[in-house]
């Protein structure tokens, strides 16, 4: 079995930018000795998802360029796969991305949200297009919160090009009077779970999606079979690390490579 441990950051939402750099920092070295070799952070962990609900500083550059290396530091002293769910400034642009480093420190490249939300037009930029990450034996790709969630081709665009894995960081909090879920994929849950399930069904892909830790909140953490089966996933609300092994030998991409269906442009090259 060519087997890949993988550790997705189900953290709560930090308190200020400073501290999400601190709380991925201590997550990576907490998930070397777990022994995992790759983790995954929810989406815009640092410095925090721009939500109505949250108040995070303006953008700041030089702030995120030093986050980045604190990140990178880490990642060389554990030789630790990590994918930063992070935003960065380009000409003028904020983008919703995820910075990918390798164990040896050095940036593989960011992989910026495509698909925006129109709640999050007014504050980030659609990204212009997609890519496939390696890391050792894993071939993986990202797809960011709604992304994977309402948009099938994200994930399909990535299974169709090798991808065992397809990691989507998240942000998800509770809405007032919203339903409370205490198992996984449960029947009374939100559509979202279950398209987490299908996305890995119907592409015979893992999908991997970790979320912040929250009070009531509507999804969490999970890893999905190739099978649409559940792998693993992380008590609702419990802030830690969930810890599972990949079977890349299961993860054929079968079902994406037969599509007959052309790809959807907006995923991009």
């Amino acid at each position: 079995m060519d087997a890949v441990r993988i550790a997705l950051a189900n953290l709560r939402f930090p308190a200020t930018p400073a501290e999400s750099v601190s709380l991925a920092e201590h997550a990576i070295f907490q998930a070397s000795a777990e022994r995992a070799t790759l983790i995954c952070f929810p989406e815009c962990y640092i410095p925090g998802y721009r939500a109505d609900t949250k108040r995070i500083p303006p953008p700041d550059p030089v702030f995120l360029e030093h986050a980045w290396s604190v990140v990178a530091a880490a990642a060389v002293k554990t030789d630790m796969t990590v994918i930063l769910g992070t935003e960065r400034v380009v000409n003028g642009k904020l983008f919703a991305t995820a910075l990918i480093i390798n164990g040896d420190g050095r940036t593989a490249g960011f992989q910026d949200k495509v698909q925006i939300d129109p709640s999050e037009e007014g504050t980030y930029s659609s990204g212009p297009g997609r890519k496939i990450f390696q890391a050792g034996p894993l071939t993986f790709g990202i797809a960011i919160c709604v992304e994977g969630w309402r948009y099938p081709e994200t994930v399909r665009w990535a299974a169709r090009r090798g991808a065992q894995v397809v990691f989507h960081p998240q942000f998800h909090e509770a809405e007032p009077g919203g339903y409370v879920p205490t198992s996984f994929a449960d029947p009374l849950n939100s559509f979202f779970e279950k398209a987490m399930l299908c996305r890995a069904a119907e592409n015979n892909c893992y999908f991997a999606s970790v979320n912040y830790a929250s009070a009531g909140s509507p999804t969490t953490s999970a890893a999905v079979r190739p099978d649409g089966t559940v792998l693993a996933y992380q008590p609702y609300g419990k802030e830690g690390l969930l810890v599972a092994d990949f079977d890349l030998a299961a993860a054929t991409c079968l079902r994406a490579i037969d599509c007959k269906y052309g790809e959807e442009s907006s995923v991009g090259p």
